[in-house]
């Protein structure tokens, strides 16, 4: 792949990402520890970032770095949380982060104790 392409992916990639989880460049440039600007040549397509804040960012929105840097078919992505509204993935997110035992307690309070078996619900 070209670096002219491979910029363009993963642009588009990293655009995608920030309207699935409805956040602003400002946000994410901030949480990654990046300026603004450098964080808004990334999204215009003119910088590629080096892999570490490839990393930092795949780490920011819970992906792998391929999710940002390999081009990807928008009708196959089958993605059911693509729905989910800010408040079911701010939710997500925070049951991601928990530990084994809060994990544990939420599914038991929601009725879904089969999935500590590793069935799916």
């Amino acid at each position: 792949m070209t670096d002219k392409k491979q910029t363009y992916v993963f642009q588009q990639n990293l655009l995608g990402y920030l309207k699935k989880y409805d956040k602003t460049q400002l946000e994410v440039a901030t949480a990654i520890g990046v300026s603004h600007q450098t964080f808004s040549t990334w999204c215009r397509g003119i910088a590629l970032p080096r892999m570490g804040k490839i990393q930092l960012l795949a780490d920011y929105f819970h992906i792998n770095k391929s999710d940002l840097i390999e081009e990807h078919d928008p009708a196959a992505d089958q993605d059911p949380a693509a729905s989910f509204t800010k408040e079911e993935t701010t939710v997500a997110m925070a049951y991601r982060k928990s530990d084994s035992l809060t994990k544990a307690m939420v599914r038991r309070t929601l009725g879904l104790d089969s999935l500590e078996k590793g069935e799916t619900a």
